[in-house]
This record gives C-alpha cells, sequence and structure tokens, in this order.
C-alpha cells in the first residue's frame, strides 16, 4: 500500500508494477491526482546535476523516464535545458568546479560567456552575468501531469484511490500489518510513505518518526510579456537560475514564473496543514509581499521586461526539507514493512522511484544510498527541534556556494566525547559528524615541525583545513599521536547462534582463534560493499564489531535488519559507554609499556589481536590494529574512567613527543596507507574485486550474502578498478568528485584526495577503466580551470610492506 498521490508515490507504484508487483492500492486524502500537496503547485524544475553523484543519478533517471511519458498524447517534460548564471567571481569559480562534477558524473554541460547566454535567454539584460553553465538536458516536468501518466503506466497491478485519508496503523510483531483509513481497513505488510509535507503525521501514526520540515516557498507568475506575444508551445527558454540572489526564473508560455528563497525560511508544523472544504489546495499559503521585496527588484535589474510585467498569480507553497537536504528512500528502523518515500522533489521523483521498488524487490540497488537511508539519523537527529533547526538551515543555504567540508552551526556540541574540554583547551577545531564533536586539528600544535604550510594550497582546498594537519600527521609518522576514536560505533554481538550469524553477513572467514580481530566487508545480494568494518573475538559466543561513527546507524541497521528470527542472536550497542584512543607510532609500544604492568611485546600482543590489559589502574580493552598504519592500538574503556585514560597516556606521552591528532590528520595518514573508506571510496555500488579488496573475501569457507555474486565477478573479471594516483604538481591538492581524463575522455572522478605529508605527495584514488589502470599510466585531473598531469601509482604509498604495523623489519625491495 502506497501512501500519498503525488509525484514520488506514483513513482514508487509505477515502478513496483515494473518489478511484478501485481496487487498495489495507491490512496490519498485528496482527488487524484492533483492532490493538494506539493507536487500539486511545484514549478517542475528537473536539474540533472547535483554535488552528490547519488543524487544526479536520480535525477538524470527521473529525466529519461518523464522524457518518455506522455498522457493523453500531451509531453510531461520539456527539455529545455537550464542556466545558472554567475554574477560574481566566486560564484564563476563555482560553476568551473560544477562543470567539472557535470563531467565526472556524466552530465552534458558547457560554460558560456555573456554573449551565449543572452542567445539562449534574449530577455537577459546586457552586462549582468560574467558567464553561465549551461546543461541542455535539464527541462520543465509537468509533474501532475507524469503523475497521473505514472499510476496509468502501473496498470492493472495498482488500484489507486482518491479523497481517502489515512487514520492509523496496525502493527504486530514489530511488523505494519494493516492501514486504517476513512474508507475502511486494508490489510498490507508493506507500507510506502509518500506523504511530502504530512509524512511526519503519517509517520506518527505508525510509531516512527520523520525528520523533514515543511517550509514556504515563493513563486510569483507574471502577466503575458509583450516579447513573447505569439510564443507556440509552453516552454522555449531554458531555465535560469540566478543562485546569487536565491531565484530562479522559469517561462510558462507568454509569461514567466519567478521562484524566490531569499527570505527567512517559513516554517509550517505538519500538524497545521489541514485540508478544508473551500477547495484551496492546504500545501499554498497566502504570499507575504515584504519577502519579495529585493527579488521583485533583482528581476527589474537582470531582466527588465519580466520586471516591468505585473504578477498575477502569488503564493508562499510548502515544501518538504531535511535536516541534511537529503531524501528519505528506505525501510524506517522502528517498524518493519514500513517504507519511506518521503522529501523527494520532482528533480529526482522517477530515480527514487525505481531505486525504492528494486531495494523493496530485490533486497539491494547497486547505488551507493547511504546519504537517502532513513535510518542514518540516530536519536537525536529525529527530534522536532533538529529537524526545524537545520532543515531551516537547508533552506537559506539551497543556493549556496558550499564548501566540502563546510560545517553546519545549527544543534551543535550534541554529543561530546568524555575528551572534549581536554581538546578544547587544546585548541581544537570541531567538526560535527552524526553530532559528534571531533576535532580536526589542535592549535596547540602549531608549532610542531611540519606546521609551516610549506606544501602551498589553492584557496578553495585550504578551506576549513589548516597546515597544522601536517604537523600532527608527521608527528604521528615519526613518534606517536594520540586520537579519540570515542565515536566509533561499538556492537556486541553474542549468543549461541553468533558465530553462524556473522559468518553468514561476512565476507571475510571469522571462524578464528578467540583473540583475533578480522577486517572483513558485508556484502549486498549482488556483491556491492554494504559494510566495511572490524570483527573482534571475545570468546566463543560473544564478538566486538567496530565501524565508524558516520555509518554507525547503517550497519547497525543491516546488522538488524539479518538478524535470525529464532532469537540465538542478541546485538548492544556499546558506542556511548565506552571511549576510546588511538595510540599510533612508532614510539606506541615504548609509551603504552610504561604504564602497563601487562606484556605488550610484539610476541605476545600480535598484529590483529585483542586483549584485556591496564593502563596504568584503567580496566581497558586493547586492539592492536591502525588505520593510519602504524604501530599501536584502540584502547577501549568505560566512558568513566576517560579522564584518567587520556591523563595517564597523555603525562607518560610526553617523554615520548605525544602529539593529539585531529581527523584530517587521520584521514591524510590512511590516505598514505589506501585504506578505503565507505560513502567515499566503497559502498553498495562497488564490489570488492574492483576495490581492491578481494584477498578479504573467502569464497573458500562456504555460501555466505552475496557468494554467489562474488564468485561470479571474480570468475568473470571486472571492468574498473580503484587506483591511487599522483599528480606531477603537489600543490594540486583536490577534494574529491573532480574528474579524471585521458585527453578529453572522462575515465573516472576522484573518490578521496588528500595530501601525504609523510611522501610529499598530492595523492587521489578514482575508478579507472581496466585498461587505462595500470601503473605508469599518465592522465590528468581537471580542477580549477585547467587539466593537471597525473600519473597512476603503486598503493600503498607508505610502508608497502606494512613493516610499521607488524613492527618487523622491512623486506628487501625486489630489484
Amino acid at each position: 500500500m502506497i501512501v500519498g498521490g503525488g509525484v514520488a508515490g506514483a513513482s514508487v507504484a509505477y515502478h513496483l508494477a515494473r518489478e511484478g508487483w501485481t496487487d498495489l492500492v495507491l490512496v490519498d486524502q485528496g482527488p487524484l491526482w492533483d492532490t493538494g500537496g506539493s507536487t500539486s503547485h511545484a514549478p517542475g524544475l528537473v536539474f540533472g546535476l547535483n554535488a552528490s553523484p547519488t543524487m544526479t543519478r536520480l535525477a538524470q533517471e527521473t529525466i529519461a523516464l518523464f522524457e518518455a511519458l506522455e498522457l493523453d498524447g500531451e509531453p510531461c517534460f520539456h527539455a529545455v535545458g537550464g542556466l545558472e548564471v554567475a554574477t560574481t567571481p566566486e560564484r564563476w569559480a563555482e560553476l568551473d568546479r560544477r562543470y567539472g562534477r557535470a563531467r565526472s558524473f556524466g552530465v552534458p554541460a558547457e560554460l558560456l560567456d555573456p554573449a551565449a547566454v543572452r542567445e539562449l535567454v534574449p530577455l537577459l539584460a546586457p552586462d549582468t552575468v560574467l558567464g553561465a553553465l549551461h546543461t541542455p538536458t535539464d527541462g520543465i516536468a509537468k509533474a501532475v501531469r507524469a503523475a497521473a501518466a505514472m499510476a496509468r503506466g502501473a496498470g492493472d497491478a495498482l488500484r489507486a484511490v482518491g479523497d481517502c485519508a489515512v487514520t492509523g496503523f496496525e502493527r504486530a510483531g514489530g511488523r505494519v500489518r494493516a492501514v486504517n483509513t476513512t474508507l475502511g481497513t486494508v490489510r498490507a505488510d508493506t507500507v510506502v510513505l509518500a506523504g511530502g509535507i504530512w509524512g511526519p503525521r503519517l509517520a506518527a501514526l505508525a510509531g516512527g518518526r520523520v525528520p523533514l520540515v515543511p517550509v514556504e516557498h515563493q513563486y510569483a507568475l507574471t502577466a503575458p510579456l509583450p516579447e513573447l506575444a505569439g510564443q507556440t508551445g509552453e516552454v522555449v527558454h531554458p531555465i535560469l537560475r540566478h543562485q546569487d540572489h536565491a531565484m530562479y526564473f522559469r517561462q510558462q508560455g507568454e509569461a514567466y514564473g519567478i521562484g524566490n528563497y531569499r527570505h527567512e525560511p517559513r516554517l509550517v508544523e505538519p500538524e497545521a496543514i489541514m485540508r478544508g472544504d473551500d477547495g484551496e489546495q492546504p500545501s499554498i499559503l497566502p504570499f507575504t509581499e515584504h519577502d519579495f521585496d529585493a527579488a521583485r527588484a533583482e528581476t527589474a535589474r537582470m531582466l527588465p521586461a519580466v520586471g516591468r510585467a505585473p504578477i498575477v498569480r502569488a503564493f508562499n507553497g510548502l515544501m518538504s526539507f531535511t535536516p541534511d537536504g537529503f531524501p528519505l528512500l528506505g525501510e524506517t528502523a522502528a517498524v518493519r514493512g514500513l517504507w519511506l518515500a518521503q522529501a523527494i522533489w520532482v528533480t529526482h521523483a522517477g530515480g527514487c522511484g525505481r531505486v525504492l521498488a528494486e531495494l523493496m524487490t530485490r533486497g539491494d540497488v547497486l547505488l551507493d544510498l547511504h546519504e537517502c537511508d532513513p535510518r542514518r539519523f540516530d536519536a537525536h537527529g529525529l527530534s522536532r527541534a533538529y529537524a526545524r533547526a537545520r532543515g531551516a538551515q537547508q533552506y537559506r543555504e539551497v543556493y549556496d556556494v558550499i564548501h566540502p567540508r563546510q560545517q553546519s552551526e545549527q544543534v551543535r556540541g550534541l554529543r561530546r566525547t568524555p575528551f572534549y574540554d581536554r581538546e578544547a583547551a587544546l585548541g581544537a577545531a570541531f567538526f560535527e559528524s552524526a553530532g559528534w564533536e571531533r576535532p580536526q586539528w589542535f592549535e596547540a600544535n602549531a608549532a610542531l615541525p611540519g606546521s609551516d604550510g610549506s606544501a602551498p594550497r589553492s584557496d578553495w582546498s585550504a578551506r576549513q583545513w589548516s597546515p597544522i594537519v601536517a604537523g600532527e600527521h608527521v608527528a604521528c609518522r615519526e613518534r606517536v599521536g594520540l586520537f579519540d576514536l570515542s565515536p566509533f560505533t561499538k556492537i556486541e554481538v553474542s549468543g549461541p547462534g553468533a558465530l553462524a550469524y556473522l559468518q553468514h553477513l561476512a565476507a571475510n572467514d571469522l571462524d578464528r582463534p578467540v583473540g583475533t580481530i578480522v577486517y572483513t566487508a558485508m556484502l549486498a545480494p549482488r556483491g556491492g560493499i554494504m559494510c566495511d568494518l572490524t570483527v573482534s573475538r571475545i570468546d566463543d559466543e560473544r564478538f566486538w564489531v567496530v565501524t565508524g561513527g558516520a555509518v554507525g546507524r547503517h550497519d547497525l541497521a543491516w546488522l538488524s535488519h539479518n538478524l535470525p528470527a529464532d532469537g540465538s542472536v542478541h546485538l548492544a550497542e556499546l558506542t556511548s559507554g565506552l571511549c576510546c584512543l588511538g595510540l599510533w607510532g612508532p614510539r606506541a609500544r615504548d609509551l603504552l609499556a610504561s604504564v602497563t604492568e601487562d606484556d605488550v611485546s610484539n610476541e605476545a600482543f600480535p598484529y590483529m589481536t585483542v586483549r584485556d590489559l591496564h593502563v596504568g589502574p584503567v580496566p581497558v580493552r586493547a586492539l592492536r590494529i591502525s588505520y593510519v598504519g602504524e604501530l599501536g592500538w584502540e584502547i577501549y574503556a568505560p566512558t568513566e574512567f576517560a579522564a584518567t585514560l587520556w591523563e595517564t597516556l597523555w603525562d607518560a606521552g610526553e617523554a615520548h613527543g605525544i602529539a593529539a591528532c585531529g581527523g584530517a590528520a587521520y584521514d591524510s595518514l590512511r590516505l598514505e596507507k589506501g585504506y578505503r573508506l565507505w560513502g567515499q571510496d566503497i559502498d553498495e555500488e562497488h564490489d570488492p574485486y574492483e576495490a581492491g579488496l578481494g584477498w578479504a573475501v573467502k569464497l573458500a569457507k562456504g555460501p555466505f550474502l552475496g557468494s554467489e555474486a562474488a564468485a561470479r565477478i571474480k570468475a568473470e573479471g571486472v571492468a574498473r578498478r580503484l587506483r591511487c594516483l599522483v599528480a606531477d604538481d603537489p600543490s594540486i591538492v583536490l577534494l574529491g568528485k573532480e574528474p579524471i581524463l585521458d585527453g578529453d575522455e572522462v575515465v573516472g572522478w576522484v573518490t578521496s584526495a588528500g595530501y601525504g605529508a609523510s611522501v610529499g605527495e598530492s595523492i587521489l584514488y578514482a575508478y579507472l577503466p581496466v585498461d587505462r589502470a595500470d601503473v605508469g599510466t599518465t592522465l590528468s585531473v581537471y580542477a580549477d580551470g585547467a587539466a593537471h598531469p597525473v600519473s597512476v601509482v603503486s598503493e600503498p604509498r607508505f610502508d608497502p610492506d606494512n613493516a610499521r604495523l607488524r613492527d618487523v623489519a622491512a623486506a628487501p625491495v625486489a630489484g
């Protein structure tokens, strides 16, 4: 059952029918298909390019679908193209970066000079723009028409019912079982909520939460323009986005529509959006004239003919905003069988419906959906206060120039590790991830060798960064670094079925002796990398799973989703109860040995093992493993011991040159070692063999989830491989998603990048076609308006024999 008949719900119905579902019911509280929600008044702008490759692909799929749809001979899409204009040098530089991303993601695009822009939009006043990014496949969707066409395309598989409001849900055994409506009860164990601005109200009826806030957005339509008199067809001019003023313009026949984001967000509580008896659409609210004053003046300056025309219709229409601006697409954590297709704009509706239907049918989609997963939010992220504060900021920034490392300023300081005060005293620059305040570097380290900024960077790559990062990097490589890893997600898996359960999920072999740590991927049914984590065997029926703090909700959801129904396995999240410090560097053992009575020699405590011991009086669990490629340990302790743990290590560390190190050094260190980062280098749309992780897939251990797909991929070979590249010029430091070129041909794009302070190289990773993936291949990367030479190199760039990790003598280099 699908709740919501807008463009999102209709898309889900259409694609479920194409996947073979035959018993579909769609209901909406309003008339079909003009339901009164956001679809009813949407201007229909479809932009095929996004900073996210996933959202770009969803938009491209939407364009392809809508171009193929028609309703009673009328098209559902007008491919008039899109223009993003620049009126400032900063915006022009941003358009160049967007042009690079367009090339990376396969979106047709070109940068135009002002004369070429005016050829496409003759109404544009001279000398008002510096240029524009032109994306010719963008266009205008007729959203209501597209919804009706998709519903019709579902055929006999779908029964759609209008004027039918949902009043409640019936649940049993943690699963949805039926939907109560004003027209009766429908038995259904699979329900999709596609209610848009009413999503939070619907989810509450089912015992769940949807972190979404409805926000008013201004749209005004002019009277017909004399300059467009006799215009045939609905749309000819391309969409024009004037992002420096948070506005857009679109032609509507002989008139023009003006969209305005340049006003403070006007938030509306979902409970206040009521359908009345007067026929008015509940998502259309009175126009606030004063919010439009600046937009009116800017319209007159940039498009004089549009500015002269009187406004004949104007309103504030409601739109959905989530805390991070991404949709909610997937199954909820609270109720099994309850799926979300929420906060989906027309731009992505066709693609979102397709991937959700595929996920519901097959269990995976071969597309990185972690940005859209509704389970990505921790409990604090599901609160109304969080959704309102961050949703409002998403509205303010919808057209802003956003740096990849830019931090949210709303609802900060929520999750502070036990070391927060000590880190603040050291001048920590805190970045936020999953609510955690995580130090990126420490101003106290400004005098460390290497912190002088001798490796130059461009203005863009130097933002939200400090040369101190290089000093911390070197300190860890040459002496010893102390890293706060408390945000790691820690999950205990226990019970008589624990080993069999984990063996079913893990691609690596976990049937190892007690005290062993195993690095492993967990695969999706079709072989994509669903999780990337470590598993430590604590005893025969007890294991520790440790994964990143940013992906913890995602991985915990995967573990929970695949639990056996017989109760033989228990999951317990230990994250908040345990602090963790990473102690790494060539002097790490000397430091640890000075504060423990336990034997931490290489023989007693080898690499990839776990032991319980004491640091001073503090009981800890130490895992000898490292994501930075240095000798050392992850040291876990109950949170109440955190202060003593830090003080003991810090005081003893002074004799060894200890330095507190932040997340930025953590990332540059792992790049030098070639360690993959889930969500950037690896994810569900990449398999272990193309990612260079085939060594950790143990097909011989017996069947596991995704093993058939993995065996097939291994036998058939791969078409691309994740490769390390180095820029000829080490000052060309990249941020990710820049296109890799072979001549003028785009052959890949940057997944991770950074400066390796130990090797003095600008390092980047990218998936390349196998015929361009050999070491020594010369290519280029497009950044800052130019192509810069890069070469495929061997990896890892630092300590290729892992001698420092294992604390053994390096093997002689062949030849």
